[in-house]
């Protein structure tokens, strides 16, 4: 993954921001939208490709299209970078592969040990009953 080439891929688009700002909020476009066409890429290899659609199949359109949207800072520039920067923390942890768990027996002791401690607490609740009369 080449992070120039993935940068130089990327499209932006500067739209107003909502919320409060005053009259500054009316006349500057200062909300940034990334969008980042995974197909289309040529800065990923066909397998990065497949694992990211598996991992952000929830983050991308119908098209495999990634859209991210920063308005945390008023300055147009700051979003840009702020956006750039989550875009391949996203892509990172897309492209991570997670280690297949392999299942394990469990111990004699454990068990064992699980087993004296029931035995512990069903004799101490046992020990609380009144005597049986006959």
């Amino acid at each position: 993954m080449n992070k120039d080439f993935l940068q130089s891929e990327l499209q932006f688009k500067a739209v107003r921001s909502s919320g409060a700002g005053g009259q500054n909020v009316n006349k500057v476009a200062s909300k940034v939208e990334l969008s980042f066409d995974l197909e289309a890429s040529t800065g990923l290899l066909d397998d990065e490709k497949e694992l990211l659609k598996k991992n952000l199949s929830s983050r991308l359109t119908k098209g495999n299209v990634l859209l991210l949207q920063c308005e945390e800072s008023r300055s147009q520039h700051k979003n840009i970078e702020l956006v750039i920067n989550r875009f391949f923390e996203l892509i990172k942890d897309g492209l991570i592969i997670p280690k297949v768990r392999i299942p394990t027996k469990t111990p004699r002791s454990v068990i064992r040990k699980r087993l004296k401690a029931k035995r512990k607490t069903s004799d101490k609740k046992a020990n609380r009953k009144p005597p049986e009369l006959e």
